[in-house]
């Protein structure tokens, strides 16, 4: 689970809510003081949300990009219905593609991050007439690692049978013990519970079989002429790092590993993430 920095947006970005022609959806939208550069569409992971993207928004906009972070649908301010076939990966990927169209700025460059990688590839081999380049980040070429897949099992065995409070209960029993960060700030443990009492519980019993079941899609997406970039941190427990290395080699992509990061380089280092960022989107034209 993502831990994002800070919850504070800086002075360049706003909370607002983007209407797009599949409905209403929380974003946090980050401006340069000039003409933009361009555009990104940030989508979040597997009980993620626009918040882990917070830490990228000034630097960004600094480099001169607008930058949108989201919550797809049944994410924590995105509503969502209760039935798992409106998170069908198609259906994700729609919506993904109807963001990058309601934000008005002709095609943008588009990062998935996790979970989020797989449904913005999904989005791109549906269309990619809305994107002009696509990132993934800490996401591999097919299903999560052996090693997570139980635990995902396990969460979707649990939102069947229990509340959200109490699988969130469980959840906490399974961290290790140094999963209990004594210095993370109150306010931050405080929004990781209130974001997954707001996720949707179909959401993440769709998605995380997805995760499951992830077909090798590397092929097609190489033959999709987008400029195409893979970042991780050095470690990654649901996607090996050298699995990514391999991603890369097969999409003719540029490869940035990011020291000193693990699975979620945009909140772990996000000065570093956010330099890679721009010099790959810059050097799109």
């Amino acid at each position: 689970m993502s831990r994002p920095p800070t919850l504070t947006l800086p002075p360049c970005a706003r909370a607002r809510r983007l209407v797009t022609v599949r409905g209403e959806f929380a974003v946090h939208d980050a401006r340069p003081g000039g003409t933009p550069a361009g555009t990104a569409l940030l989508v979040p992971g597997f009980t993620g949300s626009k918040e882990d993207f917070i830490a990228l928004l000034a630097p960004l906009a600094a480099a001169g990009f607008r930058v949108v972070a989201v919550d797809g649908r049944g994410q924590h301010e995105s509503p969502g219905p209760r039935d798992e076939s409106a998170y069908a990966q198609g259906e994700l990927a729609r919506d993904v593609a109807a963001q990058a169209r309601a934000l008005g700025d002709g095609p943008v460059h588009l990062l998935g991050h996790s979970l989020g990688g797989l449904l913005t590839r999904a989005a791109v081999l549906r269309d990619p007439a809305p994107f002009r380049s696509l990132t993934v980040m800490s996401s591999g070429p097919a299903a999560i690692a052996a090693s997570q897949q139980t635990r995902v099992r396990m969460l979707i065995d649990a939102l069947g049978t229990l509340d959200m409070q109490a699988v969130w209960l469980a959840m906490r029993e399974l961290d290790p013990p140094e999963a209990e960060d004594a210095a993370t700030p109150p306010e931050i443990g405080a929004f990781l519970h209130q974001r997954w009492m707001n996720t949707v519980p179909q959401q993440l019993v769709a998605t995380g079989r997805q995760m499951l079941s992830e077909p090798d899609r590397v092929a097609e997406l190489a033959a999709v002429p987008l400029p195409k970039h893979v970042v991780s941190g050095t470690v990654d427990y649901a996607w090996p790092v050298p699995e990514m290395d391999a991603m890369a080699a097969r999409l003719g992509a540029r490869r940035t590993v990011v020291e000193g990061a693990e699975h979620s380089p945009n909140a772990e280092r996000p000065a570093e993430t956010a330099a890679a960022l721009a010099e790959f989107w810059h050097s799109t034209g």
